[in-house]
């Protein structure tokens, strides 16, 4: 599904030379690599504050105890998700209010949040699926109607663009109260190990969520408030360092393959190409189609016995999985999500792609159908 290596080999001298300079300052948690990292990220995103911490899960966790919540009170999250989302909702003794999705571009929508606000509810973590944004001016506008905070779950959608009625732009992670994200090494921006971050322009929010970060404390020995231990290495901060510097091309070469894929498969009847939801670029985390004929399952096959890799994100969602059983809470019948858990197939997407490549995924598919 991604080719590491290759995109390796490329940066080669630069990921070496890096990784090096850090074993031997022996700085190998925190320290100056880190923090430039966190300030390129910052300029890159037009965010006032970033901060590292170990994964994408702690900086959600970290970000539901910045947000000052209480065991009981209610956070709505789309049921069509990876389980982190949820998960750190449920391990805080919170509850976790489980939506459907918008049927074209995967995310929760005001209508959608709106139905599931009860008295209860305190805060919205909409999950920018895939790799493009919710619709955040409305989701922000319902917030504040009701009070709640909402913390964006942007493990997968990382530079994306989101365009407001006023015609500004905002980076995804930038616009809630709140932004995390993963530097997991398959994310289009990955890590060679584990690695998060948080984003907030808030200055008292940065410093809930630093000293919670670091056990809690306001300076050394001195403990505040019941924190964690959640601190991205030297090392993986010097590798995201450099991998910053070639990000935008990044994105543009993922763009490149998701056009040459929807050229490709337009006149399939029974496949719809990935919707591009207007006010969001699409940074393609994932390339997902949806096969209507109730093939998908033999096309994965077919697939696969011709050496092409894919994958289903995601086959069982949240509202049917055994650890939420009897902790949250269901709104709607979840039609579409269930289509979608029926119809969902992602094929590969990164940077390292090529013509020939390409063609032969294309062409083994079409020859599918």
């Amino acid at each position: 599904m991604v080719d590491l290596r290759g995109q390796y080999d490329k940066i080669k001298t630069e990921i070496d030379i890096a990784i090096q300079e850090c074993i031997d300052s022996t700085r190998f948690v925190g320290g100056p690599v880190v923090e430039r990292f966190a300030e390129n990220l910052g300029k890159y995103l037009d965010c006032k504050y970033v901060i590292p911490c170990a994964n994408g899960t702690d900086a959600l966790q970290i970000a539901l105890m910045a947000a000052g919540l209480k065991p009981g009170d209610e956070v709505i999250v789309p049921s069509f998700t990876y389980v982190a989302t949820a998960e750190v909702i449920a391990l805080l003794g919170l509850v976790p209010v489980m939506t459907d999705v918008d049927p074209d571009h995967f995310n929760v929508t005001k209508d959608i949040l709106r139905q599931a606000i009860s008295v209860n509810t305190k805060a919205i973590v909409p999950v920018h699926l895939f790799g493009q944004t919710a619709p955040m001016e409305e989701i922000m506008e319902l917030a504040a109607e009701y009070g709640l905070t909402v913390i964006e779950d942007n493990a997968q959608s990382l530079g994306s663009d989101y365009t407001f009625s006023d015609d500004r732009k905002q980076k995804a992670g930038t616009i809630g109260h709140i932004g995390t994200t993963s530097f997991f090494p398959a994310k289009n921006l990955g890590a060679y190990g584990d690695g998060g971050a948080l984003f907030t322009n808030d200055d008292e929010l940065f410093k809930k969520i630093k000293m919670i970060a670091n056990h809690g404390q306001s300076k050394l020995y001195h403990h505040e408030v019941v924190g964690v231990n959640s601190r991205l290495d030297a090392m993986q901060a010097a590798v995201l360092d450099v991998k910053l510097k070639y990000y935008a091309d990044y994105i543009k070469a993922r763009q490149a393959v998701a056009a040459y894929y929807d050229q490709q498969f337009a006149e399939i009847v029974e496949v719809v190409i990935p919707h591009h939801y207007k006010k969001s670029t699409h940074i393609f985390h994932q390339y997902t189609l949806k096969i209507t004929n109730g093939k998908r399952d033999e096309l994965r096959e077919f697939l696969k016995s011709k050496g092409i890799a894919s994958a289903i994100y995601y086959p069982i969602p949240l509202n049917e999985q055994n650890a939420f059983r009897g902790i949250g809470r269901l709104v709607g019948e979840m039609s579409v999500t269930k289509e979608l858990c029926d119809q969902v197939l992602s094929l590969p997407i990164h940077t390292e792609m090529d013509n020939t490549t390409l063609t032969y995924i294309t062409d083994q598919v079409k020859s599918f159908f």
